[in-house]
């Protein structure tokens, strides 16, 4: 179904961008929420069985990355780096590079998705269903789902940045 004309990787692709720098009805998108911390912020643990938000970053770049390359005709695999990679070093230049690397694959995966064939956005991705590969749902589906991982781990983030700030 296509709403004003707009085809359903447009609503999709729009659905992932405004959860990422424009308005989600949610609240804040995950740029607006990194906007302004600082690297010494995202390498603090202020709960200490949580991930940092350097470490969360990370775990979105590599799955962003990860989603855009089956878009792009890429085999189901954990990503490259991993599931949770090795968050950017301590400096202010690692943490900058870091979120430009978010940048990059978030652009990455708006690339892919504008050239997938629309018709085959009911296949499934993958034979099987494996909850923490996100195989066996289909493309619309895992579109959906990459758009929920980025709200929780926005969510994620925003927490820890008002519990750094409250601990300061």
């Amino acid at each position: 179904m296509t709403i004003a004309g707009r085809s359903d990787i447009e609503q999709l692709a729009d659905e992932i961008e405004r959860g990422y720098h424009g308005d989600p009805w949610h609240g804040a998108s995950t740029r607006a929420v990194l906007a302004g911390i600082d690297a010494g912020t995202a390498a603090r643990r202020p709960i200490p069985s949580a991930h940092t938000i350097g470490e969360i970053v990370a775990h979105l770049t590599t799955w962003t990355r990860e989603i855009a390359r089956r878009f792009a005709g890429g085999e189901p695999a954990t990503p490259s780096a991993g599931d949770w990679p090795e968050p950017a070093g301590p400096s202010e230049a690692e943490w900058q590079a870091a979120i430009a690397d978010l940048d990059r694959a978030h652009a990455e995966l708006l690339q892919a998705l504008r050239r997938f064939p629309p018709e085959r956005l009911s296949e499934p991705m993958g034979s099987t269903r494996h909850q923490a590969l996100g195989t066996g749902l289909s493309f619309e589906g895992t579109l959906h789902g990459l758009s929920q991982h980025l709200a929780y781990h926005t969510g994620q983030i925003a927490l820890l940045r008002k519990s750094v700030q409250v601990t300061s």
